[in-house]
């Protein structure tokens, strides 16, 4: 038996047996970790790789196999696209391999004396676009993940939809500003792009909806009737007692969007989901099942209550927050009875490339281009679109304010710094430059070096203002790392295993002792080893003498050998290396 569905060029068992085929082939593990079904017509999955189990991937849909083909569609787009690797540094021989994400990256050099981005890169709208005020320097465009400074910035081929010219947008332009937004897989090209591009609608639309506290207008009951199944799970939602609020989101009938929002009258929060499809009923389904993805209905008492507050709602903070989650705050106004547009039932059907040119002709009157690179050789077509002004999930400011390529030149002294013997002006360089830097004490210090921590490992839970601790004792200023332990325990030690929580407790107890003139730590020592454990004593004591520093943290270099996860997911990539360099021949 074979299961078609709206806006798929496969029939389910058809896609699931392929991506489960080959991605055994290319030797990736993966299994089904958990399954939710919290009402009638909607199920997700959680799927993972047993052996880099950092790379998961959620599925959702009206049935089980629509799920699976749904999560194991997302773990190639992710593949593909190396979506799983963008928030890590790759090692030195992946930085001076062949090549360091595609075959067919272009790499430009960077002039440090004058440090201006290359004239070959980006077209004319896109270096207006990302670079405004021509403050982006050379250095700015270096990949986090080469971390390559020698060779210089790595560009990757993009397909200008309006001409079909090739153009190079650099990797940490997309690293910095899309995260996942408009990648795809689909069991077509055209299928994975028209996937692609209603993504960037979705989130689009969702963010002027969210911003501007649109109004929008009901979906009539007698168009939900249409669609008995969705009809379904929302009459079960709402018998479970959770009001539901279907929107439609097209301003108009200009935008293919749907918005459900849920309602929870036990804590009067709110949670808004969006979808986007050229087809009205493949939107709706979407919307509907991304409401409970991941989600049971004891998970629907986390979210927000709708805000009066404009500013509050309407700030860059909040829509990267519905973008990771969709927890973030919704206003009041969405629910005004005088909708700010009519409803219109619109509805666009026709073959995968029909709906694919279909969403390209709206983003080209509004007066923008897609800018599209096709991955197939994984042997499923993927796809990264980018859409100048639509697609971008972070501020282009940050390319400059907060780069995450921000550690190029400070990663080796980093990692190497537990096993380092330095002078006590070193140590408080280090700490000055951490704070002329302007790194935020609540920075994890692992996602500035692009590092995957060991679960449970001191390395995991190491943030900036924990570092200035650490650094302070091992430079002998005891009153400035006071200060700092201090911090660590207001506001990191929840975070901490026992045996590190324990260890900042006795540390800020034992500085105080060590800065009372009036006191001899020594009449304290038996009941200290009683309270905190003569090891941790041991350890406070001695990061206090100097003669232990850095404590628990395991040193390590650029070649991250030392960290068992990090290889794990090199692990990984070198598969993906290896199914690039095989689909050349």
């Amino acid at each position: 038996m074979q299961t078609f569905i709206p806006g798929k060029d496969a029939a389910l068992e058809e896609s699931i047996a392929r991506f489960q085929s080959k991605l055994q082939a290319l030797g990736f593990n993966i299994e089904e970790a958990s399954w939710l079904n919290p009402v009638p017509n909607v199920w997700s999955v959680h799927i993972r790789d047993v052996d880099a189990p950092m790379n998961f991937t959620n599925g959702k849909g009206a049935t089980k196999k629509a799920a699976l083909a749904s999560a194991l569609g997302e773990y190639f787009e992710r593949l593909a696209t190396n979506y799983f690797y963008a928030d890590y540094y790759l090692g030195q021989d992946i930085a001076n391999s062949a090549f360091v994400h595609y075959p067919n990256e272009k790499w430009f050099p960077v002039d440090l004396e004058e440090n201006l981005p290359p004239e070959d890169i980006l077209d004319e709208r896109l270096t207006q676009f990302y670079d405004p005020t021509l403050e982006l320097l050379g250095t700015d465009l270096i990949d986090l993940q080469s971390s390559n400074l020698e060779r210089g910035i790595c560009a990757l081929p993009f397909e200008r939809q309006s001409d079909q010219a090739t153009i190079y947008i650099p990797m940490n332009i997309i690293g910095n500003l899309y995260v996942s937004n408009g990648m795809s897989a689909g069991n077509t090209k055209t299928e994975a792009r028209t996937q692609g591009l209603s993504e960037v609608f979705e989130r689009k639309i969702k963010n002027r909806i969210i911003a501007e506290h649109i109004s929008l207008p009901e979906i009539p009951a007698g168009v939900i009737e249409r669609y008995p199944g969705i009809k379904a799970s929302i009459d079960a939602l709402e018998a479970e007692g959770f009001p539901i609020y279907c929107y439609d989101a097209s301003l108009g009938g200009k935008y293919p969007v749907i918005c459900v929002v849920l309602f929870n009258p036990q804590n009067n929060t709110s949670f808004a989901s969006f979808g986007a499809h050229p087809r009205f009923e493949v939107a709706f389904e979407r919307t509907v099942t991304e409401l409970l993805q991941g989600r049971s209905l004891k998970d629907l008492d986390v979210f927000p209550e709708p805000s009066f507050d404009k500013d509050e709602v309407s700030d860059h903070h909040n829509l990267e927050t519905h973008f990771i989650d969709s927890s973030g705050l919704i206003s009041w106004d969405l629910f005004k009875a005088d909708a700010d547009f009519d409803f219109v039932n619109w509805n666009f059907s026709g073959t995968s490339e029909e709906e694919f040119n279909h969403l390209l002709a709206i983003l080209h009157e509004e007066g923008t281009d897609a800018y599209i690179a096709d991955y197939d050789h994984l042997g499923v077509d993927c796809c990264r679109i980018i859409v100048p002004g639509w697609s971008e999930i972070y501020p282009v400011e940050e390319l400059i304010e907060a780069n995450n390529n921000v550690a190029l030149e400070l990663r080796e002294t980093l990692l190497a710094l537990p096993a380092m013997e330095l002078e006590a002006e070193q140590y408080a360089e280090l700490y000055h430059i951490l704070e002329e830097e302007g790194f935020d004490d609540f920075n994890r210090l692992y996602e500035i070096v692009g590092l995957v921590p060991q679960a449970g490992d001191a390395w995991q839970t190491l943030r900036i203002g924990e570092l200035k601790c650490l650094l302070a004792l091992a430079g002998g200023d005891l009153e400035l790392a006071l200060e700092q332990a201090n911090w660590c325990v207001d506001y990191n030690v929840s975070t901490y295993s026992a045996e590190r929580a324990r260890f900042f407790r006795c540390l800020v107890s034992s500085l105080k002792l060590a800065l009372d003139d009036d006191r001899d730590p020594a009449q304290y020592k038996a009941t200290f080893e009683r309270m905190f454990g003569a090891d941790t004593v041991a350890a406070a004591w001695g990061s206090i003498e100097g003669t232990t520093r850095f404590y628990g943290l395991t040193a390590g270099d650029l070649s991250l050998s030392q960290f068992p996860a990090h290889q794990k997911l090199l692990a990984s990539y070198h598969k993906l290396q290896a199914a690039k360099q095989a689909a050349m021949k």
